[in-house]
């Protein structure tokens, strides 16, 4: 992905994935990968959290997945490899799943094995930086979404994608971006967008989000 320059007047603009713990994913990786089986999804597929009735983890290598409550389908977070799902949500996998946003490479192992790993190898630091990362991002997701205005939601979610790998946001259209990670209407999101990009402060082409220039505080 391209390096941009986004001009940012606000510390809630800032996106919990800058604080991502590579270090301590990679670490845990390192240790279960060799007890895994290995399994490529396409775009669109659901990612299945059981196996046999056995609770699985699921460990992102390649590519990107969407994080969805049931129900309603309101995404919650999205997330790109490297990463490790499910181990935040074990005790409430029944209201959530997760769909490929690209073809992605996925390893899979049963939880109550990757809980002994955890146990047996001292990992219990790197799991717990993991776990706070992956509870933030949804926590910081659900209170934008909960007590912000329209624009600042869109403003937000403008920055997230923009974020996101170049398969996800170039194959997304920024109103259908938007729309799935909130209750805004599309009509209400189109508007703003529409706005954004005659003012100049982002660039679109064919609905799609191909830079932001500079997003006002206020609008």
């Amino acid at each position: 992905m391209n390096t941009r320059m986004v001009t940012i007047n606000t510390d809630p603009m800032k996106s919990g994935q800058a604080l991502k713990p590579f270090t301590d994913i990679n670490k845990l990786m390192n240790y279960v990968l060799p007890f895994t089986e290995r399994m490529t999804i396409n775009k669109g597929d659901i990612v299945q959290y059981y196996e046999a009735d056995i609770r699985q983890c699921l460990v992102l290598l390649s590519g990107s997945v969407a994080l969805h409550r049931r129900g309603d389908s309101v995404v919650l977070n999205s997330e790109s490899a490297p990463f490790i799902l499910g181990v935040s949500s074990q005790y409430c996998s029944e209201h959530l799943y997760a769909r490929a946003l690209e073809t992605s490479e996925v390893a899979r192992l049963p939880m109550e094995l990757f809980n002994q790993i955890v146990t047996n190898e001292g990992l219990w630091e790197h799991f717990a930086k993991l776990l706070i990362y992956a509870v933030s991002r949804v926590y910081e997701h659900c209170s934008q979404i909960a007590q912000l205005s329209a624009y600042d939601i869109i403003r937000l979610q403008l920055v997230e994608l923009l974020q996101e790998p170049e398969a996800v946001r170039l194959n997304t259209t920024a109103a259908a971006y938007i729309k799935s990670r909130t209750y805004l209407s599309r009509s209400g999101i189109m508007r703003i967008l529409s706005e954004l990009r005659t003012g100049g402060y982002i660039a679109m082409q064919r609905g799609v989000l191909l830079d932001i220039h500079h997003l006002p505080q206020k609008y």
